[in-house]
């Protein structure tokens, strides 16, 4: 039984994980754009999903890497990548003469539709949860 309700919940969970690890990622871009020769980064979500959707039963996709700027910096987990997809470098639209390719407009926008598409994944899930919890005490 429980087996079931993980593996019905698990499209949700992994689509959860991502969404809110590419949020970070779009965070960082975000405070990092005053920041000279820093490069926007972003994942191809639905890659990312059906990686994290094949691999299985991991149920928490791994944290977004870390770039190393020195060698005494320790390695992260998983290389520059988040679940299976990894990471991109956003195209530069308008150069900055810093060497910063980071577009607020665009970063807004993208942060903003994460947002929302997380939210609306949750109200989701909560409302798949709704219809199991009636469903097992027979409402």
């Amino acid at each position: 039984m429980i087996g079931k309700l993980d593996e019905h919940l698990r499209f949700n969970e992994a689509a959860l994980n991502l969404r809110a690890q590419r949020q970070q990622l779009l965070a960082s871009n975000i405070a990092n754009a005053d920041t000279p020769n820093f490069k926007a980064r972003d994942i191809d979500f639905n890659k990312a999903l059906q990686g994290a959707l094949t691999k299985g039963g991991s149920s928490q996709a791994p944290a977004p890497a870390l770039a190393k700027t020195a060698t005494v910096h320790l390695s992260s987990r998983n290389g520059n990548a988040v679940g299976d997809a990894p990471l991109q470098y956003r195209k530069e639209q308008q150069g900055n003469i810093d060497g910063n390719t980071v577009n607020m407009d665009v970063e807004r926008n993208q942060f903003t539709d994460n947002a929302i598409r997380y939210e609306a994944g949750l109200t989701l899930i909560n409302a798949q949860i709704k219809k199991m919890l009636s469903a097992i005490q027979g409402q």
